[in-house]
């Protein structure tokens, strides 16, 4: 059978990616709008503590509307040396990984299709992006001992980002996995990004549970 002869693949072959992969393709429009959705809101994130972060360079004395307490403290955060890992502000990688992530989502909405590389650069870049959040997370809960709300935030986009663009890799056939393991990762989609985030969520509550009892 040729290659135009060849039918449709059954349902079951598209939703466990065991079918023949084409050269390119693109994405369900709800994939598309979640990576628009999430990228946004990461862009806006990145954006707000960009601002925030040249503000307190142009004014020590200044106080960013996220200092709050101090456990909620956005201050602490930015004036840590985790705050420019590479040299640079932080939030500047991320206003450059969440337009390209806004770009791809817009680009799925309008009909764009892509080839298997590019899918898992995307997938490798959101991978590196919940690898550097975390390990943020870790560097606020344990050695700065505060929070940057909008930090939180971008934590928690990063890793749905990262699932759902591992789940459409599994899906069309990108990542070679057992055809069980990706029939219920696809089955069960939001179960890794909740719980990771409600271990983060717990994560924090420990960490700082001496100061919310004072709020009781």
């Amino acid at each position: 059978m040729t290659v135009t002869e060849r039918g449709p693949e059954t349902g079951a072959a598209r939703e466990t990616g065991q079918g023949e992969t084409p050269e390119d393709f693109g994405a369900r429009r709800g994939f598309g709008l979640l990576l628009v959705v999430m990228a946004s809101l990461g862009l806006a994130a990145s954006f707000m503590i960009t601002v925030d972060k040249f503000e307190l360079l142009a004014d020590p004395g200044f106080v960013p509307a996220c200092t709050l307490n101090p456990v909620l403290s956005c201050t602490d955060v930015m004036r840590s040396e985790q705050a420019s890992v590479f040299g640079f502000p932080n939030p500047l990688i991320g206003l450059i990984g969440f337009s390209v992530v806004l770009a791809t989502g817009a680009g799925l909405l309008a009909g764009a299709r892509h080839r298997a590389w590019y899918w898992l650069g995307l997938n490798l870049g959101t991978l590196a992006g919940a690898v550097f959040c975390m390990w943020l997370m870790t560097q606020a809960l344990y050695d700065i001992g505060a929070l940057c709300l909008w930090c939180v935030l971008v934590w928690m986009v990063t890793v749905f980002l990262f699932w759902h663009t591992t789940l459409h890799n599994l899906r069309h056939g990108v990542l070679p996995a057992p055809r069980a393991l990706v029939a219920a990762a696809l089955e069960f989609p939001l179960v890794v990004p909740v719980t990771w985030c409600l271990v983060v969520v717990t994560l924090i509550g420990t960490r700082f549970w001496s100061y919310w009892q004072t709020l009781l």
